[in-house]
């Protein structure tokens, strides 16, 4: 009979692109990894995977295999926490890669708030505005910005309707002015974010079917997105952030939003999971829990 546990090591395996790193997510020894592997492809009678000392691949019996193992795990796991469910209602762990802003200022807390109202669910969080694999990283799902450009990652949305908004602090706008119109923005000081060496300085601006594109310099530039959150503040220049984590400066007067007549550029919130066999009752519980607080914080901004 197939074991569950050789099937875990497979999709791992496969999931991760080598057995090292399979094992060492399984917590047990590279070599017990391969005996699992090997003992699966004895009891189908087919080879899963190629292997060589350098490389790793999916034979197409092991492509064709893989979505029923995944299939076959996803429901183990289901099962096992529907138990749970009846006992003790939402367990196990979540392990969950979050940007810096929104995870250090609102995601903390909404978190602990979570873990209060389920006590059996256990918590690894990873800020980073790097963008986390899924596959190789010890991460389950990911918090993110954006549409969604991988497809083979299933996406649950959070917060839909939801855009950037230009902003900058009352001191530099009586300093250096209110612009106008989009073409003005070029002329001012901007604070600008950069990730995996992309500098994200086309700032794109819609109103009433028009759309706008301006290229910005700034003297500052940074891979966090709350540093760029603080220099916009300390009057540095104007920031074009996620508006979620500018309203509540905003309407508490530390910040003023730019050009209010345009809309800025689309970015949902998504939480992403590496296959659909992994969306358990706590990810959905955890989505719908983020669903909920994003709106309640966000308020008249949500509709924009």
């Amino acid at each position: 009979m197939i074991s569950f546990s050789d099937l875990d090591v497979f999709v791992r395996t496969v999931d991760c692109g080598s057995l090292s790193e399979a094992a060492r997510r399984l917590n047990i020894t590279p070599a017990a990894a391969s005996i699992a592997v090997k003992r699966l492809e004895s009891q189908l009678g087919v080879r899963l995977l190629a292997r060589s000392t350098r490389s790793l691949r999916l034979t197409e019996e092991g492509a064709s295999y893989l979505d029923s193992a995944r299939i076959a795990l996803g429901a183990l796991i289901e099962g096992e926490q529907a138990i749970q469910r009846k006992i003790t209602g939402l367990s196990g762990v979540l392990q969950l890669s979050a940007p810096s802003d929104f995870g250090r200022n609102l995601l903390v807390d909404w978190l602990n708030d979570f873990k209060r109202q389920h006590p059996h669910i256990q918590l690894h969080l990873l800020l980073n505005d790097r963008h986390a694999d899924l596959f190789r990283e010890p991460v389950d799902i990911a918090l993110r910005f954006g549409v969604p450009t991988d497809s083979s990652l299933v996406a649950l949305p959070v917060l839909t309707q939801h855009r950037r908004m230009l902003c900058a602090s009352p001191a530099y706008l009586a300093r250096y002015g209110v612009p106008q119109t989009p073409a003005q923005l070029a002329a001012h000081h901007s604070v600008l974010y950069q990730r995996n060496g992309r500098l994200y300085n086309q700032w794109r601006l819609m109103r009433q079917g028009e759309e706008q594109e301006v290229t910005m310099s700034g003297e500052y530039v940074s891979d966090d997105g709350e540093i760029a959150r603080r220099w916009a503040l300390a009057g540095l220049g104007i920031a074009n952030k996620a508006a979620i984590d500018v309203v509540d400066d905003i309407r508490a007067g530390r910040l003023v939003q730019v050009l209010p007549g345009w809309l800025g550029e689309a970015l949902p919130l998504n939480l992403l999971c590496p296959h659909r066999s992994q969306v358990s009752e706590r990810v959905r519980g955890l989505q719908t829990f983020l669903q909920q607080r994003c709106r309640d914080w966000m308020g008249a901004y949500g509709d924009s």
